[in-house]
This record gives C-alpha cells, sequence and structure tokens, in this order.
C-alpha cells in the first residue's frame, strides 16, 4: 500500500471534474481521473501531470465499476476520498440550450425515458460507485466521500416563491439532485459512527458542457466549494454546502 492519499474523482476528465483531480494532487494526493472513455481519462490524467491516472469508469456499467474498484485495490491499495462528480444534465442532442433543457424537463412535458437516463448516471450512478469503493474508504483513517450536488434540488429553496431559479425546478436534473441530497443523507446516517464523512456541495452555477456553458462562474470557482469539503478532515457529515457556506435540504 502507498503512502501517499489517494482520491478518485468520478467524470474527471473535463469541467468541474478535471480541476477538482487537478487541485487534489496540488494538495498532495494521488488522483485517479475516472473517465468512461479511457483515452479521454489519459489525455486529462497526463494534462495533470505523474500523480493523476486514468481509470476507465462508467458509473451506468456495473462491470466498469467493479474492474474500478478492482484496480484501485491491487495497484493502490488505499482509497481515502471519493468526489462523486460525473453528471448529466439532459439525455437529449449535445449542445441544447439551457432555455430547451428547462423547457424540456417541466413535469408535464418530460420524456421518462430522459428521466431515467438522467437519474442513471446522477442518482443510480452514484449509489452503485460509493457501494463498490466502500470497502476501501472503511480502511481509511479518515476517509471522505463528496457528492457533487445543486442548490437547484434544495426543496426548501425551491419552496420559497422568493427563489429565483424556482421556474427551472424540472423533474429531470433538478429532482436528480433533489435525490442525490436523500442518497447522500441516507449513507452519511449510516456511516456516522464510521472513519467516512460524506458531505453534499453545490459548487454554484458553473460555466459548463452541463449547462452549455452559460453558467455565470469559471471552473476554478466551481471547484472551490468540492475541494474545501474533500479536504476537511475535520469538518461536518450529512451536510449541505455551497461557495457560501450551508445550504438547506
Amino acid at each position: 500500500m502507498q503512502d501517499k492519499l489517494v482520491a478518485l474523482v468520478t467524470g474527471a476528465n473535463q469541467g468541474i471534474g478535471l480541476q477538482i483531480a487537478t487541485e487534489l494532487v496540488e494538495h498532495g494526493y494521488t488522483v485517479l481521473v475516472g473517465s468512461r472513455n479511457l483515452e479521454n481519462g489519459e489525455t486529462a490524467a497526463t494534462s495533470i501531470g505523474p500523480d493523476a491516472y486514468a481509470v476507465q469508469l462508467d458509473v451506468t456499467d456495473p462491470e466498469s465499476i467493479a474492474a474500478a474498484a478492482e484496480r484501485i485495490k491491487s495497484e493502490f491499495g488505499r482509497l481515502d476520498v471519493l468526489v462523486n462528480n460525473a453528471a448529466i444534465s439532459h439525455a437529449g442532442k449535445p449542445g441544447r440550450s439551457l432555455e430547451d433543457m428547462m423547457k424540456a424537463s417541466k413535469a408535464s412535458a418530460a420524456s421518462l425515458d430522459e428521466v431515467r437516463a438522467v437519474f442513471e448516471t446522477n442518482v443510480f450512478g452514484v449509489i452503485a460507485v460509493t457501494q463498490a469503493m466502500l470497502p476501501l474508504l472503511r480502511e481509511a483513517p479518515a476517509a471522505r466521500i463528496v457528492n457533487v450536488s445543486s442548490g437547484v434540488g434544495s426543496l426548501t429553496l425551491n419552496s420559497d416563491p422568493a427563489f429565483p431559479y424556482r421556474a427551472g425546478f424540472g423533474v429531470v436534473y433538478a429532482a436528480s439532485k433533489t435525490a442525490l441530497n436523500a442518497v447522500t443523507l441516507s449513507f452519511a446516517i449510516e456511516l456516522e459512527s464510521t472513519n467516512i464523512k460524506v458531505n453534499a456541495v453545490s459548487p454554484g452555477f458553473t460555466a459548463t458542457a452541463l449547462n452549455n456553458f452559460e453558467g455565470t462562474e469559471t471552473i476554478e470557482q466551481g471547484a472551490r466549494a468540492p475541494i474545501r469539503v474533500a479536504l476537511d478532515v475535520d469538518g461536518p457529515t450529512g451536510s449541505f454546502s455551497g461557495p457560501d457556506g450551508p445550504l438547506p435540504w
């Protein structure tokens, strides 16, 4: 087993995931760059440097998840941080505008196939990857699971008529983040007597491929909150926070 701390970031070949992976390496971690496409992951890992390694990981494929867990165990012997970052905002054609995505996600009009596809990655994928990595995380002295969520998934915020993003609370992406928050809390409650902290964190409205680059904040700004939570050994468990502090569930 190696002495350096090891982190796995899913969906780390681009966007916020790549930035999180880059910064974890800067903080002394060996980082495993999870990528559905291994070639894209290798390109990303090379761009980060020698302490980053590509891992083929499709969070919707049980065989891919099992193979990744086995490789991490045999090759690295430990896992200290899991960042569940992989997510999709829709299942339609690439390049859809944010406005189109929001229209298509309205409860009265959403395609159930699209709802299922988004939940498959954003919710079921997180459960599957976390379950597969738990045996390694249980052996770490101070493990952290960081689920990259979104303020748009907050039921408390969306139930307030004054919340500016309320009209966009659809049953596709936004509801998948609500479900992810529930999954986060469920793992946190089960694991609160262990060495594993489980938290949800919103990066803020970051310009990424998820929203067709229509977000208002940079990738660097978006990675700030997830990095803070990933590095916080003495922080809480079962929390939901963003760039400006705690968020309501």
